[in-house]
């Protein structure tokens, strides 16, 4: 019986009911280094062949989409190999159909109308989801989104606010870029439909932003999130392969949870890359808050705390480069890290580094472990740049809009906004009409000098990847959920 389990287990063709369970590579670090040579060279023959210099920011991700020489708006798809970080290999609605939201109305979980966002997300098949005009959506249940889509709300002003919001259960391949996602609250006790084909029952949620749960290969960029219920971005039970980036976060407590529980022993295969984010006004604490799990926190802009920027517990592996730390005011909340629940005695070995960091206002990282570097080697998965360049690479963090599309043109970033940033035109389909309700977007970085093309010319990024066995719970928060099983049947199919 036990050979019979072993050879199920191992064999490529039998199903899995292991989410996000896959072979690991043999040599992570060949990979990463082959990635990295194939980065630069990319970037060098960008910045060698480009007409147009003044559109590059020095971000990699922007650069790669916003100055590829074609519009954006012709070449949305673009976008899905622009990914870095363990998060990369997400490919979103890439080479699916386009569709467009008309609709912003969700009267209906059940039955969503075409048009819709709901009736878009639920879809099997791979899509490109945008939409036809500004507007706010309120969700009356979490909006479950399948497997293989991309949001892409460049070029409007979309809000998902004032109601329930996003949940990635037991999925794969999901882009979300340039939402506003804000004051979501919690929903459930309802029926909800998933798939065109299955509709369940799903209990309380807490509120969250984004939920990710037991999901694999997701990227959040470009959106701004702030005031909900509970989490902004919470990843938990199992998911892995995660990239949140040039994303602004504002206006909240608990901002970021990576993993379940302390005792949840599938959330140390997860693997997290958080950069070029602006962390903005009156966060308090949790930018993330890690269990487990490797998470490499990459030229990031941390622009004060009330409590403390980084905390963990259940030793995961915080690896911190080029960030850069501004202080409170408050002497008691200097301190960037904070080791949750965990005495003294119980957290010096646990791998926690701060390497070309910047300290404002007397910001201080207590690092942790000895002989890191191998552990190290599988979380770095962006190479950064120097913390110098923060501006830079965060100056467009948070959803475009407003002034900053209008004079984009055809990829050029010199238009973006400064300070706090509006963006002009009302909402289609109804409903509450937010406007930006303190959606601030980082300001403008000052113009570069001359040594800047040089810099970039030398910058490299180095993508790294380590596959587990994980086993999480197949459970929607404590509901057995048999749907939870079959989607991941054929997620890894």
């Amino acid at each position: 019986m036990l050979l019979l389990l072993l050879l199920l287990v191992s064999s490529s063709t039998a199903i899995s009911i292991l989410p996000n369970s896959s072979i690991a590579v043999p040599d992570p670090d060949a990979v990463a280094d082959h990635l990295h040579r194939q980065v630069e060279l990319a970037h060098r023959r960008a910045l060698i062949e480009s007409k147009d210099q003044q559109c590059f920011t020095g971000n990699p991700i922007d650069d790669c989409w916003r100055c590829a020489g074609t519009d954006w708006r012709a070449d949305r798809q673009r976008l899905a190999e622009c990914g870095l970080g363990f998060g990369r290999d997400a490919l979103g609605g890439k080479n699916g159909q386009f569709y467009v939201v008309t609709d912003s109305s969700d009267p209906d979980p059940v039955n969503p109308r075409p048009g819709t966002l709901r009736y878009a997300a639920i879809q099997d098949d791979p899509l490109w989801i945008t939409f036809a005009a500004d507007m706010t959506i309120h969700l009356s249940e979490e909006l479950l989104v399948n497997s293989f889509k991309t949001i892409d709300g460049r070029g409007a002003d979309v809000h998902i606010a004032g109601g329930a919001c996003i949940t990635l259960q037991y999925v794969s391949n999901v882009i979300i870029h340039n939402i506003n996602v804000h004051h979501c609250v919690p929903a459930g006790n309802a029926n909800v439909r998933a798939t065109p084909t299955h509709a369940g029952y799903r209990s309380r949620s807490d509120g969250d932003g984004i939920s990710i749960y037991g999901a694999r290969k997701i990227w959040i960029d470009h959106c701004s999130l702030s005031s909900c219920a509970d989490g902004l971005i919470d990843a938990i039970m199992g998911s892995t392969g995660l990239t949140i980036s040039n994303n602004y976060f504002s206006h909240h407590n608990d901002v970021m949870l990576l993993g379940h529980s302390d005792d949840y022993l599938p959330d140390s295969a997860m693997q997290v890359t958080i950069a070029f984010n602006r962390f903005g006004e009156e966060l308090v604490q949790r930018m993330p808050r890690c269990r487990r799990g490797y998470i490499h926190i990459v030229n990031n802009d941390f622009t004060q705390w009330e409590m403390y920027a980084i905390g963990g517990s259940a030793n995961p592996t915080i690896n911190s480069q080029g960030n850069r730390y501004t202080a409170p005011s408050n002497p008691n909340a200097k301190e960037v890290t904070k080791r949750v629940d965990t005495e003294d005695g119980q957290w010096e070995g646990w791998n926690w580094r701060s390497e070309g960091d910047v300290m404002v206002n007397g910001a201080f990282f207590v690092a942790s472990g000895a002989g890191v570097g191998a552990k190290y080697g599988l979380a770095s998965s962006v190479e950064p740049k120097s913390a110098a360049l923060i501006d830079q690479l965060t100056r467009n963090a948070g959803v475009f809009g407003g002034t900053r599309e209008a004079s984009d043109g055809g990829g050029s970033s010199s238009g973006a906004a400064s300070g706090a940033g509006k963006a002009s035109g009302g909402e289609a389909g109804g409903g509450g009409g937010y406007g930006y309700l303190g959606m601030y977007f980082a300001s403008s970085a000052p113009t570069f000098c001359h040594c800047y093309n040089l810099m970039r010319l030398i910058s490299a990024f180095l993508i790294g990847k380590s596959c587990i066995f994980t086993f999480p719970r197949l459970q929607d928060k404590g509901d057995l959920s048999l749907w939870g099983l079959l989607s991941w049947v054929h997620m890894l199919g």
